[in-house]
C-alpha cells in the first residue's frame, strides 16, 4: 500500500517557512518526508532547502514573480506568514500577510498546480467568532485581487481594527468560501487554528494583550491541554492537510487548539476577561 503522508516527488512552496515558527516546523518535517522544499520569508529556512526568496508579501508583483520564479509543478502551498498587528504593526500591513498575501499565493500557485494539489493556511482561535461575522468579511472574501481587498481595507478601518483576530476571521471565511472554486480546479483548500504556540511572536502577542488589559488571557486560551503548543504541533497537521491522505477534506478550518475551542462552545471551559 502507498504511504499516503509521503512526500516524495512532490514540489512544495512554504511562504513563512524560515525562523523558527510554525512554518519552519512544517519545513522540517517536510524535509523528513522527502518533499522538495522552496521557502518564502525574510529569515533563513531552518534545514537545506531548494530555494529560499526573500519577498514582501505586501508587494503583490514581487510574490507572483517569486513563484513564477520557482516554476514547475507545484504540489501543495503552505501559508504560514503572519503578522500579530499592533502596537507594532498596523491594522492594513497585518491584513495585507495575514489575509491579502495567502490568497495571492494561492491563485499564483494554482496555475501550476496539477489535480491532486493541496494548499492549507494558519488562521488562529483569535477568529473563532467567524460565523457571527460572515456578513461582514464575505464582501471582503469575494474580492477579485490584492488591490481590491487592500482596498477595501483601507477603507473600512473600523472593521479591521485590532487588526490580528479579524484578519484571521476573514481569512477562515475566504477558506470556506473559495474552496468550491478551487476544487473545480483539482485543489483542495484548507486552513488550520492553532491556540497559543510558543513560537518567536508569542513576545508580541502578550505585549498585545497587555496594552489592551487583557493580562493572562494567552494561557487562558490554552486550557484544552493546559498548555501552549510547540511549532511542530502545527506543522504536522497542515502537513496532513496537504497530503494525500487528507484527499477529501477541503473548505475545512481544523482547531489545532489542544480542545479550547470545543470547552468554550460546551461550557467545560470559560475565560475570565478582567473588570467583568
Amino acid at each position: 500500500m502507498a504511504n499516503l503522508f509521503s512526500y516524495e516527488g512532490k514540489r512544495v512552496v512554504v511562504s513563512g517557512g524560515g525562523g523558527a515558527g510554525m512554518g519552519a516546523a512544517a519545513v522540517e518535517g517536510l524535509a523528513e518526508l522527502g518533499a522538495e522544499i522552496h521557502v518564502i520569508d525574510l529569515k533563513e529556512p531552518p534545514v537545506p532547502v531548494a530555494s529560499h526568496q526573500v519577498v514582501d508579501l505586501r508587494d503583490p508583483a514581487a510574490t507572483i514573480a517569486a513563484i513564477d520564479e520557482i516554476g514547475g509543478t507545484i504540489n501543495a502551498l503552505f501559508n504560514c506568514a503572519g503578522l500579530p498587528g499592533p502596537p507594532n504593526f498596523s491594522d492594513v500591513d497585518t491584513f495585507l500577510v495575514n489575509f491579502c498575501a495567502p490568497r495571492q499565493l494561492a491563485e499564483a500557485c494554482a496555475k501550476y498546480m496539477p489535480a491532486g494539489s493541496a494548499i492549507a493556511s494558519i488562521s488562529s482561535t483569535a477568529g473563532s467568532a467567524y460565523l457571527m461575522n460572515m456578513a461582514k468579511w464575505m464582501p471582503l472574501a469575494t474580492t477579485p485581487d490584492f488591490a481590491s481587498a487592500k482596498a477595501w481595507c483601507e477603507e473600512h478601518p473600523e472593521e479591521i481594527a485590532a487588526g490580528y483576530a479579524p484578519s484571521k476571521e476573514a481569512l477562515i471565511i475566504w477558506t470556506m468560501w473559495a474552496a468550491r472554486a478551487y476544487a473545480e480546479r483539482g485543489i483542495r483548500l484548507n486552513c488550520i487554528s492553532p491556540g497559543p504556540t510558543d513560537t518567536p511572536m508569542m513576545p508580541d502577542f502578550e505585549e498585545g494583550a497587555k496594552g489592551m488589559g487583557l493580562d493572562g488571557i494567552i494561557d487562558q486560551m490554552a486550557q484544552g491541554l493546559g498548555r501552549r503548543s510547540t511549532p511542530a504541533e502545527q506543522g504536522w497537521p497542515m502537513i496532513f492537510l496537504n497530503s494525500d491522505a487528507a484527499s477529501y477534506i477541503s473548505g475545512e478550518n481544523v482547531n489545532t487548539d489542544g480542545g479550547t475551542v470545543s470547552g468554550l462552545t460546551t461550557g467545560t471551559i470559560t475565560v475570565e476577561l478582567p473588570g467583568m
